[in-house]
């Protein structure tokens, strides 16, 4: 180790049972230590400001809330009744109804798995359109 690194490492290490004394002004009358001090004092010190940083938090949120409301439900409810669509929809109403009233006894499970997609195929087919012109 050079001469210059040696110094630098002396000078600045720091002890653990080192004090620093800051030097006295107005609104400063307090000594500093390298030893952990609690974390109350700058909790306090810094409430204030997280208090500011909430109410502006606060502010972009409520600006955030006056988004336009969502069209899909109302497209894709608007395409569930429409000709091309409404004989699935009634299709998966039916099958609906019917593995709802079957008891699971039977051993036989049944699901609408695959009158549903056909549904909402058609759905997606029709509201795509309308939905992305309303983004443009």
């Amino acid at each position: 180790m050079s001469a210059i690194a040696s110094w630098v490492s002396d000078y600045f290490t720091v002890h653990a049972d080192a004090t620093v004394t800051i030097p006295q002004t107005p609104g400063n009358t307090e000594s500093a230590s390298s030893k952990a001090e609690p974390a109350d004092e700058t909790a306090q010190d810094d409430a204030p400001e997280e208090e500011a940083e909430e109410a502006e938090e606060e502010e972009e949120e409520e600006e955030e809330e006056e988004e336009a409301e969502d069209q899909k439900p109302a497209i894709v409810e608007a395409c569930e009744n429409t000709k091309a669509c409404a004989p699935l929809k009634h299709h998966f109403e039916e099958c609906q109804e019917r593995v709802l009233g079957k008891s699971e006894d039977d051993g036989h499970h049944e699901d609408c798995v695959e009158e549903m997609f056909h549904l909402m195929h058609c759905v997606d087919q029709c509201m795509a359109p309308k939905l992305f012109a309303q983004l443009k």
